[in-house]
C-alpha cells in the first residue's frame, strides 16, 4: 500500500470513528410513486426506496442564517446542511442519491435533530475525501 493510500484509509478511520461518536443516524431514501387507492378513491404513498441507513456526521453548511423563498403562496426558509457518510458507504445495485431524495436524521447527539427532514440537493465524489459529503437543505415552512 502506497503512503498516501495508507494515509487516506487512516484518515477514513478517524473520519468514521468521528461520527460513530457524535452519533447521528440516517436514512436516505426515496419517496415511491403515489398509488390510486380504489377503496377511497384517493392516492397514498408509494413505499420508499432506502439508499442508505446509518451513521453519518449532519451538520449546518455555514451560517444557518437561511433563504427566505417564495412556494406558491407560501414563504419558506431554506437552510443548508453538510452530511457525512463512511465514504466506502454503498447504495442499492444502479442507484444513486440524487436531488430530490430524502434524507431523515434518526438519531443524534443533539436531539433536537432526531426527526429532521433534509431534501438532498447534491453530492461530491473524490477518491481523496475522507467521507461521502451530501448536501441537503431545510425547506421550513
Amino acid at each position: 500500500m502506497s503512503d498516501l493510500a495508507t494515509l487516506l484509509a487512516q484518515a477514513r478511520t478517524a473520519h468514521e470513528n468521528l461520527m460513530a461518536g457524535a452519533g447521528d443516524q440516517v436514512r436516505i431514501h426515496r419517496p415511491g410513486p403515489a398509488v390510486f387507492d380504489q377503496a377511497t378513491g384517493g392516492e397514498t404513498p408509494g413505499a420508499d426506496l432506502v439508499l442508505y441507513e446509518g451513521m453519518a456526521r449532519v451538520k449546518p453548511a455555514g451560517l444557518i442564517k437561511g433563504t427566505e423563498v417564495q412556494a406558491g403562496e407560501r414563504e419558506i426558509r431554506l437552510r443548508d446542511y453538510e452530511v457525512a457518510v463512511p465514504w466506502a458507504a454503498t447504495v442499492p445495485p444502479g442507484e444513486v442519491i440524487r436531488p430530490g431524495d430524502e434524507l431523515l436524521v434518526l438519531a443524534g447527539a443533539d436531539p433536537r435533530m432526531t426527526g429532521l427532514v433534509l431534501h438532498v440537493t447534491g453530492r461530491q465524489f473524490s477518491s481523496l475525501a475522507t467521507a461521502w459529503r451530501i448536501y441537503a437543505e431545510d425547506r421550513e415552512a
